[in-house]
């Protein structure tokens, strides 16, 4: 089981890495979209390649931090039954939903944008948009954002058998995970 927690803080340090750079492109996609705003409504002037580079910047903010955002447990959860839970209890519906929902659908999703960015690579594929970009990039970040997401969902199920076997804290409450809960504790 050490060996396996290890993997877990390996993986939650990628994840932590890679989310944290990419909120950088937050900053970049409202600098570039305020100046798109400003170069077609003050000068008349517009760019479909600034354009897509919005757009590029959101996809890649969404995908690259979808693991970071599940490793700080601050993805979008209906508390409704889980707040009448036990901690194991808590554990126990993760794991469930780990196993049979985020781990296929991530492998699925993997498996089936990895060849759209191959094709889109190979082909060079360029925008419709007269002046656009070209597309393989954001292609790409389709599988490595899921692939991120998925080696967290193994770093979460990890770390939930853990707690369940009696092996580790409990990765849901404060200092048992390393997301914004531990952050705050830190603060204090």
């Amino acid at each position: 089981m050490n060996l396996l927690l290890k993997l877990a803080r390996s993986i939650d340090w990628v994840n932590d890495k890679v989310g944290r750079a990419a909120l950088w492109l937050v900053l970049l996609a409202s600098l570039i979209s305020a100046g798109n705003a400003i170069s077609r409504y003050g000068f008349n002037l517009s760019s479909n390649a600034m354009l897509e580079v919005q757009w590029y910047l959101f996809s890649a903010v969404f995908l690259l931090c979808s693991g970071y955002t599940f490793l700080r447990n601050e993805h979008v959860r209906i508390d409704l039954v889980s707040n009448r839970l036990t901690a194991k209890g808590r554990n126990w519906v993760d794991i469930v939903g780990i196993v049979l929902f985020l781990l296929p659908v991530c492998v699925m999703l993997v498996t089936m944008s990895w060849p759209s960015f191959v094709e889109s690579y190979v082909n060079d594929e360029q925008s419709s948009n007269a002046g656009g970009l070209i597309r393989w990039p954001v292609r790409l970040l389709i599988p490595v954002g899921f692939t991120l997401l998925g080696l967290q969902a193994v770093s979460e199920l990890i770390k939930r058998i853990a707690f369940v076997a009696g092996r580790a804290p409990d990765p849901l409450t404060k200092g048992g995970h390393v997301g914004a809960h531990a952050d705050a504790e830190g603060a204090k």
